[in-house]
């Protein structure tokens, strides 16, 4: 159904998420980002209520591991969930219900997490993870639409996939990237032209928030 990465970056200390799936609005459910917090995945039979409250434990100081054993203690139904979390110190953790679709599973490298159920190849997930870490010098954004297409190349899931979000906060209290496509035959392709298409006024809308009387204002 899905596959996802949430990572931090080493240089800038942005969190961010990378996700694609097979259904539609992926981006409105299952990705949750905070700034110098930490960022939470909740997948599969998704409940929303789990990554906001793991983003709420993360803020509150826990590891990520501590905040997915408390999800995974205090949550319903966690059989069908599949969750992952990294902290502000870069610290990863990940569950997957036993209910959750196979191929499932999820791998771990330094500052980042990779998950993914109803998957083609169970590789996948470490697929992401080498693709994210194969050019650490880049842009968080450009790393996780990275470790996507490697998820692709990796066999991709099941299903066709629809919908693909890219969610980046790393100075603000709201995402700085918030890209979503929610329904295309290609989202991931999708994602990446729309990127291609902020990347250049990113700044500039940035700067609306802190200084509009100077922001380019076209």
């Amino acid at each position: 159904m899905t596959f996802s990465i949430a990572a931090r970056c080493e240089r800038t200390g942005a969190f961010g998420i990378g996700i694609t799936t097979g259904s539609i609005c992926v981006g409105a459910r299952c990705p949750f980002v905070l700034s110098a917090t930490g960022a939470v995945l909740s997948q599969h039979s998704t409940d929303p209520g789990l990554g906001l409250r793991g983003i709420e434990l993360l803020k509150a100081g826990k590891s990520a591991q501590q905040v997915i054993d408390e999800l995974v203690k205090t949550g319903h139904k966690l059989s069908w969930r599949q969750l992952a979390a990294v902290d502000r110190n870069g610290a990863v953790a990940h569950f997957t219900g036993d209910d959750c679709s196979p191929e499932r599973g999820g791998a771990a490298g330094p500052n980042c997490v990779a998950v993914g159920n109803l998957l083609r190849r169970k590789e996948l997930p470490k697929a992401m993870i080498d693709g994210f870490m194969e050019h650490p010098q880049d842009m968080l954004a450009e790393r996780l639409l990275r470790a996507l297409d490697a998820g692709i190349e990796a066999g991709s899931e099941v299903n066709p996939l629809r919908s693909a979000a890219l969610l980046v906060a790393e100075k603000f209290p709201f995402p700085e990237v918030n890209l979503r496509v929610d329904w295309h035959d290609e989202p991931v392709a999708k994602l990446r032209r729309i990127w291609n298409r902020y990347k250049p006024d990113q700044a500039t809308y940035m700067q609306r928030v802190t200084d509009p009387d100077r922001a380019r204002q076209t």
